[in-house]
């Protein structure tokens, strides 16, 4: 039996994970799966045909840390998924710049070293809108993400003041859309569209997690979105065992909130065939 390594971490007790779908398909291709936490010590990385990393889920509270995990990983014998460098690209969202410079259509989005309450206010006419986001460059799980009004960044402002004061962080629009008609995710594994999803969140709030209560539906893509996911994934800068591409409806076109590439949940739940392609892809991506 080969060995496969799911990177994790100590504590998932809040979170849905869906990985464990994937275990009875490695076996069946004679494969077993271990899940190490990535603040385990000591570990023999070499001893894992691949490293993939899935429910990492709290990498950001230390992201410099975790990225010298990736590459104590990296320099092993063994394969790490994704490719050190397009983690080390993908973990702070400033690669939306990028990506916008080579023509994918993003949130309208305005990038900072630090920021200051006062200093939001301006943004509401830059936008051309009633609220606004507010979220650091390395997050996950949404996060010190904060949607404001005009009021509520007056009754907030300290604690902002506080959270930005030296983080990095992008200023966004609030997209109705997602509130009125949901965030939709495309998931590839080894480049090929494999499923999507809609993620809705609840009542009164705007994060489409479902550890906020967001509720989830199995989608058919139409063809813009496709079309939409197909030229990120165009687009970046190395091939990707697996790519999750969210977009959002706005100025009349699908554009870009994110495409994640370091530990999305790829919600096997979702799609019956989902887990079996996903292995199936992996296997091809070893033997590449």
């Amino acid at each position: 039996m080969q060995k496969v390594c799911f990177l994790s971490t100590d504590n998932l007790e809040d979170f849905f994970v869906w990985d464990d779908l994937l275990l009875p398909h490695f076996a069946t291709h004679d494969y077993t799966v271990d899940v190490v936490s990535w603040h385990a010590k000591n570990v023999d990385w070499s001893q894992y045909e691949m490293v993939i990393v899935r429910s990492t889920w709290d990498y950001q509270d230390d992201a410099d840390t975790f990225v010298q995990v990736l590459k104590q990983i990296d320099q092993a014998d063994t394969i790490l998924a994704n490719p050190l460098g397009t983690m080390q690209w993908n973990i702070s969202k400033r690669y939306l710049q990028e990506l916008q410079n080579k023509g994918i259509d993003i949130i309208p989005s305005k990038f900072y070293q630090t920021m200051q309450s006062r200093d939001l206010i301006e943004h509401f006419a830059i936008f051309g809108c009633d609220e606004i986001v507010i979220k650091p460059l390395v997050s996950a799980n949404s996060d010190n993400t904060f949607r404001l009004t005009l009021e509520s960044l007056q009754a907030q402002h300290q604690l902002i003041d506080l959270t930005f004061k030296a983080k990095e962080c992008v200023v966004q629009p609030f997209l109705n859309s997602i509130i009125n008609d949901g965030e939709y995710s495309l998931f590839y594994f080894n480049g090929q569209y494999s499923h999507a999803i809609k993620k809705v969140p609840k009542s009164g709030d705007f994060r489409v997690q479902e550890e906020h209560g967001g509720q989830l539906f199995s989608v058919t893509p139409d063809m813009h979105q496709k079309a939409a996911g197909e030229k990120v994934l165009s687009v970046l800068p190395t091939e990707t065992l697996y790519a999750r591409v969210d977009l959002a409806y706005h100025q009349g076109l699908w554009q870009l909130m994110e495409v994640e590439l370091i530990e999305p949940s790829l919600y096997f739940n979702m799609d019956e065939g989902s887990a079996a392609r996903f292995v199936a892809a992996t296997l091809d991506y070893l033997n590449k």
